[in-house]
Parts: structure tokens; C-alpha cells; sequence
């Protein structure tokens, strides 16, 4: 019988490669976290029965993607699903599949992978939810200090593709477009920026002539996830506010 690295460089290509750690073969795939880290599959034999697992990383990753260390009844429910769907068994915290001799292991490896890149995705709900929170927090300040706005307008860029802006402000002396930065997790941080930084790029031509629109980045530091690099980043294309210093920011938009 082949052994499970030889199945792999035979079965699975140039994509998957496999070696020992610890008592486990790893079988590094070709699938990735949100953040960019590779998934990582261990398989063992023991007392003639082998597992698949992945000694519980990607409820690891996802625990360290939030601020909160519980999950919800519903985002519990959506793992079960994910695992439910994928024939993976959750177990302490491990996402794990048996490997019996008919089963095909490329298949087997394939299905616990997708589990967890399935699972590793919730951050994105996550994310959004928390995002809206403190949207919804924005748009209820700028409500009550009399600020005229539009929330979620749709503007295209030079590059045509259409960007969504949190806030387009009117105050009597200019315009601002408004984009609210905000994650629980340091390691979502940049690719936040990031995102904030190609929009304010792609629209930089509507900061200049008779009706030029102040860009602004809000960032929401009620928690400490960012970095100096991160304000670096969207600071040479746009204003700078803190959402702990709300009426810096109503000046901002009245300036």
C-alpha cells in the first residue's frame, strides 16, 4: 500500500505537499485562510485507524479574527451546517473526518480542506456585522447633530469599477465622502486600509475643481487594532478622524 504522501504526490499534484510533524504527516494545501495563511490538513494512523484533522486551527484563526472570544447561537449553527455539509465531524474544537481504506484520500482531504476554508469565511459576517454596528452609530451622530448626509451611495471610480461609500456629507462650506474603518481582529487591519486607500485612489479626481469633496477616513479605535502604518496608509490621500473624538470629526466636515 502507498503511504499518504506517496498518494498525495501521485493523486494530488504539485499543489499539495506533504511531510511529518509531530506524530502527524501535514499535508499542506493549496487553499487559503482569509488572511493569506495556507490550510493545513494532519493525518494519523492509530490502533488501525486514521484521522484527518485540523488540530483545530481554523476555530483558532476565527477566534482570534474577533474581539470577543464566544460565538452566537446563529454562528454556531453555521458551523454545524458547514460541517454538516461537508461530512466533517466538530470535536473539540478540531475538525476531523475518519479515513478508511475504500475511502480515497485526495477526496477525503478535499472535503475537511473546504470545511475549513467554509468556516474561515464567517469572519467575513462577522466583520460586516460589526462594521454596520458602528456605521449605525455614525449615521446616529451625524443624525442628531443636524449633518446632511447620504449613506451607502454608489460612485464609480476612474478604473470604472463602482465603489460604495459609507457617508456623502453636504455641509454649506464643501462636501465629504466618509469611509468608516473598523475591525476586531489586528490581522484584518491592513487588508481594511487597503481597501479604504484604493477607494480614496480610484476617486482622487473628484478632490480637485470648483466643487472639490474632502476625503475622509474614520477609523473606529475603540479598540487598539491599528497600527501607525495603517493611518499612514490612507493618510496621504484623505483626512485622519477617530471615532473616540466625535466632534473632531462633525469640524472636519463643517471646515
Amino acid at each position: 500500500m502507498p503511504t499518504p504522501c506517496e498518494h498525495i504526490a501521485k493523486k494530488m499534484g504539485e499543489l499539495f505537499t506533504c511531510s511529518s510533524l509531530n506524530g502527524h504527516i501535514r499535508i499542506r494545501t493549496p487553499f487559503l485562510y482569509p488572511d493569506g495563511d495556507l490550510i493545513d490538513i494532519f493525518f494519523k494512523e492509530e490502533n488501525g485507524t486514521a484521522t484527518l484533522t485540523d488540530l483545530g486551527e481554523t476555530l483558532r484563526w476565527l477566534r482570534m479574527q474577533t474581539a470577543s472570544d464566544k460565538r452566537s447561537p446563529k454562528q454556531k449553527q453555521l458551523i454545524e451546517d458547514v460541517c454538516m455539509n461537508h461530512g466533517v465531524e466538530l470535536y473539540k474544537g478540531m475538525l476531523m473526518a475518519r479515513f478508511r481504506p475504500s475511502d480515497n484520500l485526495a477526496e477525503a482531504v478535499i472535503r475537511i480542506s473546504q470545511a475549513a476554508l467554509r468556516i474561515s469565511d464567517l469572519w467575513f459576517t462577522f466583520r460586516n456585522r460589526a462594521v454596520e454596528s458602528i456605521t449605525d452609530e455614525v449615521e446616529s451622530f451625524m443624525r442628531d447633530s443636524g449633518i446632511s448626509y447620504e449613506r451607502g451611495e454608489r460612485i464609480p471610480g476612474r478604473s470604472g469599477r463602482v465603489w460604495t461609500l459609507d457617508f456623502h456629507t453636504r455641509q454649506p462650506n464643501r462636501s465629504s465622502f466618509v469611509s468608516v474603518l473598523s475591525t476586531g481582529s489586528r490581522a484584518a487591519a491592513r487588508g481594511v486600509a487597503e481597501h479604504v486607500l484604493a477607494t480614496w485612489y480610484d476617486l482622487s479626481h473628484m478632490k480637485v475643481g470648483h466643487e472639490a469633496i474632502q476625503f475622509i477616513s474614520l477609523f473606529d479605535d475603540t479598540l487598539d487594532v491599528w497600527s501607525p502604518e495603517e493611518f499612514k496608509l490612507v493618510g496621504d490621500l484623505s483626512e485622519i478622524s477617530y471615532w473616540s473624538r466625535p466632534d473632531e470629526f462633525a469640524a472636519k466636515l463643517a471646515a
